[in-house]
């Protein structure tokens, strides 16, 4: 192969569909900073938290406020409470959105980010208990093999 075909081609800077450039037109007002992505930010969040977080930035005006009650995000994000509230709390404590119990706020970046907490290790129960998924799994599997042999 001769050198000038194993070089690529420059990737352009022009928008592949020139009639669908999408811009602020009055309708509503979103973003996010590169320096979300690029310092950090998005990987130092939980699944939920992303999602939340973009909900947040989506469903916010131009200081950042949005009024959405937790049943609609729940709703609209399809997690239930205890997973909203984790979320939630994550994003408030690692700087991104403060919250009165009434509306959120998107903050500015902080300067960097905050890790991601580590959730306590549950220990493991090492007594079977007849409704954990392992016994259930295993009176399945009984059963199957009964009914096939």
């Amino acid at each position: 192969m001769a050198a000038s075909e194993s070089k690529q081609k420059p990737i352009g800077r022009e928008p592949i569909r020139a009639d669908r450039v999408r811009g602020v037109d009055g309708q509503g007002f979103a973003f996010i900073p590169n320096r979300f992505l690029r310092e950090g930010f998005f990987v130092s969040l939980t699944p939920d938290e992303q999602r939340l977080y973009v909900l947040l930035v989506l469903a916010a005006d131009r200081r950042g406020l949005s009024f959405y009650h937790y049943d609609s995000i729940c709703s609209l994000l399809e997690i239930p409470v205890d997973d909203y509230v984790d979320a939630r709390d994550g994003l408030i404590e690692k700087d991104l959105v403060a919250y009165d119990g009434t509306r959120f706020q998107v903050l500015s970046l902080p300067a960097s980010p905050v890790a991601r907490r580590s959730r306590p290790v549950q220990p493991i129960d090492t007594e079977p208990d007849e409704h954990t998924g392992s016994e259930i799994r295993r009176a399945a599997l009984a059963a199957l093999r009964r009914s096939i042999a």
